[in-house]
Formats: structure tokens, C-alpha cells, sequence
């Protein structure tokens, strides 16, 4: 049995398949982001054999790109834990509510599923040094898995990315470069250095390689292994550049026509910030791709992508699952945030939050329903964002009574 069913890749818009065992970018024909595409008919593992396996993502390794064990590289990143929330649940009308948490993943956050696949393979096919823009997380993840690989990272963050994963890409050898503007100008930075620099850098900008949304997809294969192999009703996911929603229609996609699962996906949700709101203007509109947002801001720093390269699969992800598409203020995410933590003792991450802030708006207008079982996607820990929550605390002297 093969390690993996990786067959080719192919450009979801001009239909062009192209060579797996090579490095590729983006669509060299229309500048599409390129999807793995595997030979489902080789597959026969199946969820029986899969539970028998050591619980990371790796598990899923047949659906997964990188060709042999041996090229895995890995921190022990997967099969995070999906936390019923019913305190929470019941605040917001939805008893069936469960919260997927991504925030114990090696390096704080959801990006180290991404970065564990597309280091594994990007070494496998020859890459010494791999450069990208990131509002953090993923600057921080790629980075460390990098290390892990004996690579070179260069990123390219924006100069108030947070400052926990600013540490963690220094830490981990990164040369990190910080630029006074949003991530759409550090993708210009590195797209203009990678094709300048006199050694061969590979750009792993969002969905400019092929292999990140390969990793984000086994959120999609978790959840379904971890409710027996069944697909919730909802999934709420916050988007930024949208590999994960992405991923995980791809993931549920595959697994039904394995037979792994049945029956209709799970309706996806897109929850952006107000600010910063390009994928629900194009949904609301109906229009197939979105335009890019002027002077976005938000202080969920990890969705602050005035224009996703994958917009286009984003709204087709939502339209194909009967979904939606909702903006969310920043007042009311971080009051989530603090409700979440005392129901539930969940300190999410600001763009977790904005989840919740969704299933209430969502629920309180009649698209979500109470006999729903809702996923929320919390992607990152909330302690590595130490300046999104304010805390005024007393201060006592040494001799002061403490009353209680």
C-alpha cells in the first residue's frame, strides 16, 4: 500500500493538470492556486485502520502529498481536541455546541498543520530555503517546522503582528523582517525577492504552493473522525486567506467519496471582522471572487486579508454546503472572548472569538437552529496574543487584608 495516493496537481480554474514529483507555484496559465488531486481509487485504508494509528494528522497519510515516512516532518501536530461547550451553548441557544481547539497545536496555532505538510514535501522536493508573507502565526509555524527540517525561513510581517509569534519566528532561526504596512505589502516584498535573489528561495505565500490547504484539511477529516464518522450540521470558521475553510471542504469532499463518511457536508460558515470584511461583500453580492478592502483593520489580526488569493474557492466552498458568509465587530468578539473564558475556560484567540460573536448573530436570526450541532474552529491560543485582553487588577501591600 502506498504512503500516499497523491496523483497530480490541477489548476481548479482552467482545469490544467500538472506534475506532482516537481515544485510548483501558482497556475503558470491564470495564476490559480493548485490543488492536490489523489487516486481515491488506490485508497483502502479505512476508519477501522485509521483509529489504529498514533493520533496526529499523519494518520490520514494517504491523502496527504508527501510520498514516504521517512520525509514526514513533525512535531506530533494533529487530532486536537473538539470540547463540548455547553455553558456557552446554552448562552447562545445552541445546546449541540462544540469548540474544535487548534490552539494546543506545537506552535500555539492552526498554522502548524499547514506548515507540517508543506515543509514535509517542499523538502522532499528539493527546497533549502522557503520565504513568505504572514500576519504571524503562520510566519511563526513555518519557521519553527523549518528548523525542524534544517531549512531556511525568511519572513515578512507586518510591523503589528503580534509580538509572541514575532519571538517565536526569531527563536526558531527565521530572519524575520518587519514591514510598516498589512500583509498584502509583505506578499510584495517577497514575491519581489524571491524572483530577485541570486539563490533559489521557494515562495510559500498563502496558496502560492500547493500543500498548506493539504495540511489545514485534516481539520475537516478530525472533526468527522472524532463525532464517529459523521459530519456535524455547521462549521464556523474565521477567514482570513481561507485555506483552512478551503481544506476542509476538500477533506470532506474526499472522505464521502470514500465512503468514510455519508450524507449531506456541513454547512460552512466565513466569519470575518468588520473591518476587514472582502469574502461577505462578494457572497452578499453573489459575485464569484471579492475585491480587495482599503485600510482594513481589525484587531483579529489573523483575518486582516483585504484580498485572499482563493477568494474564488472560499465562495464556492459556501455556496456548494448551503452556507454563509458574516462580518463581525471587534467590540463584540472580544466580549465573546471574555464570556467564553468564564463559561467555559477557553481563552480563545481573538479570531476564535469571532465565531462565537457569529453563532450568536446567526442563531438569533433564525440560520442556525437549536437542534443544530455547531462546530466552532478556535484557531490559535489565546495566550499568544497577551495584548488583545486589557486586565486591571488590584494591587495589595504585603500587610493588607485580603476579604473575600
Amino acid at each position: 500500500m502506498s504512503f500516499s495516493a497523491l496523483h497530480h496537481l490541477e489548476c481548479p480554474r482552467c482545469r490544467e493538470a500538472y506534475d506532482a514529483t516537481r515544485l510548483h507555484g501558482v497556475c503558470p496559465i491564470d495564476g490559480s492556486p493548485l490543488l492536490a488531486r489523489y487516486d481515491l481509487t488506490s485508497v483502502r485504508v479505512t476508519p477501522t485502520q485509521i483509529a489504529t494509528r498514533p493520533p496526529d494528522l499523519w494518520r490520514y497519510h494517504e491523502l496527504l502529498p508527501v510520498s514516504a515516512p521517512d520525509h514526514v516532518v513533525t512535531l506530533g501536530e494533529g487530532m486536537t481536541p473538539l470540547l463540548p461547550a455547553p455553558r456557552l451553548g446554552a448562552e447562545l441557544g445552541l445546546p449541540r455546541l462544540l469548540v474544535k481547539d487548534d490552539g494546543l497545536l506545537p506552535t500555539g496555532s492552526f498554522k502548524a498543520r499547514g506548515a507540517a505538510v508543506g515543509v514535509s514535501r517542499a523538502r522532499e522536493l528539493g527546497a533549502e530555503r522557503i520565504a513568505m508573507p504572514t500576519n504571524g502565526n503562520a510566519g511563526a509555524a513555518w519557521s519553527t517546522y523549518a528548523a525542524r527540517a534544517g531549512l531556511r525561513a525568511a519572513i515578512v510581517m507586518p510591523v503589528d503582528a503580534p509580538r509572541i509569534t514575532r519571538a517565536e519566528t526569531v527563536v526558531a532561526g527565521g530572519d524575520l523582517r518587519l514591514v510598516d504596512g498589512l500583509i498584502s505589502d509583505a506578499g510584495r516584498l517577497v514575491g519581489a525577492a524571491v524572483a530577485a535573489a541570486d539563490e533559489p528561495w521557494f515562495d510559500a505565500s498563502t496558496l502560492k504552493e500547493p500543500y498548506r490547504i493539504e495540511g489545514k484539511k485534516t481539520m475537516g477529516l478530525e472533526i468527522a473522525e472524532q463525532l464517529g464518522w459523521r459530519m456535524p450540521d455547521v462549521i464556523v470558521y474565521p477567514t482570513g486567506g481561507g485555506v483552512g475553510l478551503i481544506g476542509i471542504h476538500k477533506a470532506l469532499t474526499e472522505a464521502r467519496e470514500l465512503g468514510w463518511v455519508t450524507g449531506p457536508l456541513p454547512r460552512l460558515v466565513s466569519v470575518q471582522a468588520r473591518g476587514c470584511a472582502p469574502i461577505v461583500h462578494a457572497f452578499e453580492a453573489g459575485a464569484a471572487e471579492s475585491t480587495a478592502v482599503p485600510n482594513s483593520s481589525t484587531v483579529a489580526f489573523g483575518i486582516n486579508v483585504p484580498k485572499a488569493l482563493g477568494d474564488f474557492l472560499v465562495l464556492e466552498a459556501l455556496r456548494d454546503t448551503d452556507g454563509t458568509a458574516i462580518a463581525v465587530d471587534d467590540a463584540d468578539l472580544l466580549r465573546e472572548l471574555g464570556l467564553t473564558g468564564r463559561l467555559e475556560g477557553m481563552f480563545l484567540c481573538p479570531e476564535g472569538a469571532a465565531t462565537v460573536a457569529a453563532a450568536r448573530s446567526l442563531a438569533a436570526s433564525g440560520w442556525l437552529e437549536p437542534d443544530d450541532e455547531v462546530v466552532l474552529l478556535n484557531t490559535g491560543a489565546g495566550v499568544i496574543y497577551p495584548d488583545t485582553v486589557q486586565v486591571d487588577v488590584p494591587t495589595l501591600a504585603a500587610d493588607d487584608v485580603l476579604h473575600l
